[in-house]
């Protein structure tokens, strides 16, 4: 099992960009789906995250300009990224609870490979 981010890439600031994150693999279901992000040098931090009802809730910082939201029929996550600051340049990872067994319930957590968001001013 695995996932799949795409979406990256050079912006300007002001702008907008659509991460996705597709997993795939034997599984039969997805729990917590979320965004990551990590600056030059830092640790990697939340950015928002969407439980399996669609509940979603987000970093200080990006709330009002991204949007997470999930396919559940695909599998995927997406992060709608608008109104870009410089600030924002990172590398940005998928994050995701699957569900890899259902009797008993079995899940596993699973990193994106992380795809670069590039921001400039």
């Amino acid at each position: 099992v695995q996932l799949q981010a795409s979406g990256g890439g050079l912006v300007q600031a002001g702008g907008s960009l659509r991460l996705s994150c597709v997993a795939s693999g034997n599984i039969f279901g997805i729990d917590d789906m979320a965004w990551y992000r990590q600056l030059p040098g830092k640790e990697r931090d939340l950015v928002a995250k969407i439980a399996g009802d669609g509940m979603a809730n987000y970093a200080e910082s990006t709330e009002g300009r991204f949007t997470i939201s999930r396919d559940n029929a695909k599998n995927a996550v997406y992060l709608q990224m608008d109104s870009l600051k410089p600030g924002d340049t990172a590398v940005y990872y998928c994050n995701a609870d699957l569900v890899v067994a259902r009797l008993p319930r079995l899940t596993q957590n699973r990193w994106g490979q992380g795809t670069l968001v590039t921001v400039s001013s």
